[in-house]
């Protein structure tokens, strides 16, 4: 009896706790209708009724080097997983961005534009739609014949085309024979237990969010060109010749860096099989999304690293580039790094996908197992950059960020994880110095309301500066600060708690928040609302100064660690670190206690990366 009464003091302990965490923070009431539902757990785990759609996508894809034109047929097996039946059909294709009639967020040049996608063929679960998608934008709708039901497949059909836009950005024409080809194919856009359809039209500046499928796909390429691709390149002795495809399954068992094809061999046309056409296929399960770039002239290099130690296994790391693109001679020898470095230190997550490629292009962007990198004419930006890219492999990729409501969630974390590996290249000091320049200065100098907007707000709804400053560093500066407070071994923890309860799945912030006070056990809620829920900035000063004790005021709100340097009056030092644990009682102001009685000569208050917006009041002098 006792036992009993003890195990149900534990369990309504848990609940009250659970239930106040989640009680704590602002939530909208969409989010809170997911928890009434129990597709949301206040544990932080996906609740007993959580589901999420899913598709098999079957696509043939055509690239035209002379038209620049891009053409597909595809088939996709959708799972309606939810308890709605679908009476609309939304269907997403970025590459309408690129349409003159399209909103965008900024400007553009004419070479940018297209006239977008074409659908000639169109049928969902067997019935025919008159649908040719020229009146559409980033998002389509369709309005169904029979509406999809609850916990059942249909079958879409589709044929379409597009041009490749002139000017290249995320995707598009890198030079005449060269060409990344993203979100190239059109999709079922989320729909999801919170929000229902995701109708946001894409607009150039907040990114993407989609459910995790299963692709198989085939690309036809024109004779000498070289397809590299999301997911596992499924026959090489089809396309390659020999020689070449001798060399590329070489590089998948070995730490050596090989040169698949040089600028020569390209050029004489000696490495693909000289059909007018070669068709190239890929396969890559439970992911996001898939893209592919192609040229016939392109360097290839190409190795392999270990990412999981205990199985051995090894991811596929390769690199295609211009023979001017210098940048990318080391691409290779870096992501082989950079994948071991992620595997075992931060996050520490062995690399999920089976392959990695830097292409050189012009966005500095990410894609799952892709990253497309401008040359910078600067090795170690050039590094920090791809750092950055393949970082996101984590975030959004192993986890199903929607990146366009809430960048914090992945843009913040590949920060992160990009600064504690510039640690490791280049030293704390280099890397402190650039993430201050790059990523805290513009922000904490700059006065004006957008700065300061709460990271909370939804991606789409703030301006330039606020959007890339919650996404990237005020972001970091949270998880960062959360690191120091929570120390290595239990933020670890946390983490890997809940990237193991999220992945591939599609977290939100609250999900986030609940997951690592469960993984860490500690109610952080106090936390999560300054940093995220506030108009905080950062900014201490020092108040007063007695024999034993410094007075500390937070202005700014933010709740951050930092130094307190101390001089004494026998030029002897002291420096006292203070995690972001003593503003959990009190935010605006904490005192630290000192053992040393000696008399002060000198204090100063040193946030580090935490940039202060008045420096000049962190620094006491004895009169």
């Amino acid at each position: 009896m006792k036992k009993s009464l003890f195990q149900f003091a534990c369990l309504a302990f848990l609940f009250l706790a659970q239930t106040s965490f989640a009680q704590e923070l602002y939530m909208p009431r969409n989010i809170k209708d997911a928890y009434a539902k129990g597709t949301r757990s206040m544990d932080g785990k996906p609740g007993k009724n959580y589901w999420q759609n899913h598709g098999n996508y079957t696509m043939d894809i055509t690239v035209d080097a002379k038209t620049k034109m891009v053409s597909g047929t595809e088939t996709i097996v959708y799972e309606n997983n939810s308890n709605d039946s679908l009476r609309n059909f939304v269907v997403r294709f970025v590459n309408n961005l690129h349409k003159p009639s399209s909103p965008r967020g900024g400007s553009v040049s004419d070479d940018f534009l297209t006239s977008g996608l074409t659908i000639t063929s169109l049928k969902i679960g067997g019935e025919v739609y008159k649908e040719d998608a020229r009146n559409w934008g980033t998002v389509g709708n369709i309005k169904m014949k029979k509406a999809i039901a609850p916990h059942s497949k249909t079958i879409i059909n589709i044929d379409w085309n597009y041009p490749l836009s002139k000017e290249s950005g995320r995707e598009g024409q890198i030079d005449e024979t060269t060409f990344f080809v993203a979100y190239s194919y059109p999709r079922v856009s989320v729909f999801d237990d919170y929000n229902g359809w995701d109708r946001i039209s894409h607009t150039d500046r907040q990114e993407f969010y989609n459910d995790f499928n299963d692709y198989v796909y085939s690309v036809k390429a024109p004779k000498n060109y070289v397809v590299y691709a999301t997911g596992d390149f499924l026959n090489p002795d089809e396309v390659l010749q020999p020689e070449f495809a001798a060399r590329l399954k070489k590089s998948y068992m070995t730490d050596e860096i090989l040169h698949i094809a040089n600028e020569q061999e390209m050029k004489s046309g000696l490495v693909t099989k000289q059909n007018e056409w070669n068709t190239w296929k890929f396969e890559a399960k439970n992911i996001s999304d898939v893209c592919f770039g192609l040229s016939d002239h392109y360097l290839w290099d190409a190795s392999s690293v270990i990412v999981d130690k205990k199985t051995n296994r090894r991811a596929s790391v390769q690199a295609a580039y211009d023979i001017k693109g210098t940048d990318f001679v080391n691409s290779v020898k870096n992501n082989q790094y950079a994948l071991d470095w992620f595997s075992n230190n931060w996050p520490g997550i062995p690399y999920p996908f089976s392959k990695m490629t830097a292409f050189q292009g012009f966005a500095d962007m990410e894609y799952p197992m892709m990253c497309n990198d401008s040359q910078m004419d600067d090795p170690k930006f050039a590094q920090l950059v791809q750092d950055h890219e393949v970082a996101h492999t984590y975030f959004p990729f192993f986890m199903g960020i929607n990146e366009t409501r809430y960048a914090f969630m992945d843009e913040g974390w590949a920060t992160t994880f990009e600064y504690l590996i510039g640690i490791a290249e280049h030293g704390k000091e280099a890397a402190d110095k650039f993430y201050k320049e790059f990523r805290v200065e513009q922000y904490i100098n700059d006065k004006s309301t957008e700065e300061d907007q709460p990271i909370i707000s939804m991606s789409t709804q703030v301006s330039g500066p606020g959007y890339g400053n919650n996404s990237y560093g005020k972001a970091s500066l949270s998880y960062i600060a959360l690191k120091d407070l929570l120390g290595d071994d239990l933020f670890k923890k946390s983490l890997h708690h809940y990237m193991e309860t999220w992945n591939g799945k599609h977290p939100i912030p609250w999900d986030y928040f609940n997951s690592m006070n469960t993984g860490s056990g500690k109610n952080l809620n106090w936390f999560f609302n300054n940093w995220f829920f506030t108009n905080n900035y950062i900014d201490l000063s020092v108040k007063e100064v007695s024999k034993n004790t410094i007075a500390v005021e937070n202005k700014g709100g933010f709740a951050i660690p930092f130094d307190v340097n101390i001089v004494y009056s026998d030029d002897s030092t002291e420096t006292i670190h203070q995690t972001p644990a003593v503003w959990e009682k009190n935010q605006k102001a904490v005192s630290v206690a000192l053992k040393n009685k000696k008399q002060i000569k000198k204090v100063t208050l040193d946030g580090g990366i935490f940039l202060d917006a008045t420096p000049d009041n962190n620094i006491w002098v004895s009169k």
